[in-house]
């Protein structure tokens, strides 16, 4: 599959938050009402919802929720392709997480999302020159989260991190478009070298629960890394690794596996 081959779709801000409206109105619950009407509800569109939520997620007596709110206001005004780029992953969470049943779950529940949507207002206030906030926020992302993204690495759209819970994403790592990660994944360094030393990892790569990547190597367009797989080497693209250290196996796929979230290997003997 080329990238022509699958179309990216523009994201219609306004039609994804009419149903996010529609959605929040279903729950009878009294006791969730008020957090869907707090969430979902109470808000003009997308963007303030996305803020609020960021703030009242992050906010702490060091930088309050009102002053991080308005802070994230700023960020969506300064650069609203972030809002877009926060749609777009809600949208993918949407699309391939069976777990999901509709838009206003991952966007109240999933802490996955949650921390990439924080990262993306760190990326903006470190690009910026304001380092010590974006800091900030990382580490309030890694302690309430548990994923720890650094604010100078670069994340694409239609991002999905499945779960969320040990994600490591180092300095110098690039995540391309289309790319789904599940728990405990870590792209990271080899030791202390300085410069550029961490993954890359290239559109529509899966990579399964556990799985470490280290050094500066790149991970193929459409490459499926198996779940506790250990890679210190380029993947080449189309291709499925797995193993300590991983090892190629099958042959080149076709297809995105991070669009069909399809984990399973090929019927080898992986008895070693």
């Amino acid at each position: 599959m080329t990238q022509s081959d699958n179309p990216v779709r523009p994201v219609d801000m306004k039609s994804l938050w009419t149903r996010m409206i529609t959605e929040s109105q279903v729950c009878c619950d009294p006791l969730v009402m008020g957090l869907l009407a707090t969430g979902i509800s109470n808000h003009e569109n997308f963007s303030t919802a996305l803020a609020a939520m960021i703030g009242r997620k992050l906010g702490d007596h060091f930088v309050s929720r009102d002053e991080l709110t308005r802070l994230v206001t700023e960020c969506y005004e300064a650069v609203p392709d972030i809002v877009c780029a926060g749609a777009a992953d809600l949208i993918a969470i949407r699309e391939r997480d069976p777990a999901c049943p509709d838009f206003v779950t991952p966007f109240l529940f999933f802490k996955g999302f949650h921390a990439v949507q924080c990262y993306r207002v760190a990326s903006w206030l470190w690009h910026g020159g304001r380092r010590h906030l974006a800091l900030h926020l990382q580490s309030r992302g890694s302690e309430l989260f548990a994923v720890d993204i650094h604010p100078a690495a670069v994340l694409g759209r239609r991002i999905l991190f499945d779960h969320g819970t040990g994600i490591v994403v180092g300095e110098t790592s690039v995540i391309e478009d289309d790319v789904s990660l599940l728990q405990g994944v870590t792209l990271g360094g080899t030791g202390k070298h300085a410069g550029d030393r961490h993954p890359k990892i290239r559109r529509g790569v899966l990579i399964g629960a556990g799985a470490k990547v280290l050094g500066n190597i790149e991970v193929g367009e459409g490459a499926k890394i198996g779940a506790g797989s250990i890679v210190l080497e380029a993947v080449p693209p189309y291709t499925t690794v797995v193993g300590n250290p991983a090892k190629r196996v099958g042959t080149r796929h076709l297809g995105l596996p991070s669009l069909t979230m399809d984990q399973t290997l090929p019927p080898i003997d992986y008895i070693i």
